[in-house]
């Protein structure tokens, strides 16, 4: 159990997984914090569609294959609904080339199924806190090994970049790369701070929700290519 003081009101998560032992896992790890809170289970994803409609959970920890509708179309259902609910995605290596269309659907990031505890609760609050949660090496790995599910990137930047200045271009360069704002901080030679508001200027005239949905923008519109 961590020391984190408890918040206000706990964040409320539901559970999407066919697997009941996994949920019951997740429920026993997640229990045992102050500030989180699993308000119900799903087994397949028409049940994880209905039941954020109906509870509006903070965070769904939805599951990439299940029943009836798959993890992607879920996220998609939820996202498209416009409902104040954030998805991370579980997956494993071999399934992950699932995941980049969990992104493209609008989940808020995506985790390892066999990642350890204190990771996922980090990942939990991250999400729940309005951010996204980018794992740059698993993500460069699966734009890397999966880029045919991207369009050509053999053509210049899309006019949907042109609103951006030059520095915030090298900023989502960067960022689609996979680097934290520290690590392009380092890169430009310029402080953490600037970056974070750089990356706030891109998320804002792109009409993006977060980084997740910038780094496949980037691939997306040519401006970052995939390594061959």
């Amino acid at each position: 159990m961590s020391d984190r003081a408890p918040s206000a009101r706990p964040v409320r998560i539901l559970l999407a997984d066919d697997q009941p032992l996994l949920r019951t896992g997740f429920r026993m790890v997640l229990g045992a914090e102050s500030d989180l809170d699993v308000v119900a289970e799903a087994g397949d994803g028409v049940e994880a569609v209905e039941l954020s409609r109906r509870l509006l959970p903070d965070v769904v920890l939805m599951d990439i294959r299940m029943p009836r509708m798959d993890g992607v179309a879920a996220t998609r259902a939820i996202v498209d609904a416009r409902l104040p609910v954030r998805v991370l995605v579980l997956t494993t290596f071999d399934l992950d080339e699932y995941v980049v269309g969990a992104l493209r659907a609008g989940a808020s990031g995506f985790l390892a199924k066999d990642v350890p505890a204190e990771d996922l609760i980090a990942a939990i609050r991250t999400v729940a806190g309005g951010d996204a949660v980018v794992a740059p090496r698993i993500l460069r790995r699966l734009l890397d090994r999966f880029a045919e599910l991207l369009p050509d990137p053999a053509v210049t930047p899309s006019a949907a970049l042109d609103a951006l200045t030059d520095r915030e271009r090298e900023v989502l360069v960067q960022v689609a790369r996979g680097l934290s704002n520290a690590e392009i901080a380092r890169v430009l030679s310029v402080s953490e701070t600037t970056i974070k508001t750089h990356v706030g200027h891109v998320l804002t005239k792109l009409r993006l929700r977060d980084r997740v949905q910038a780094v496949v923008l980037a691939y997306e519109s040519g401006l970052v290519r995939p390594r061959a």
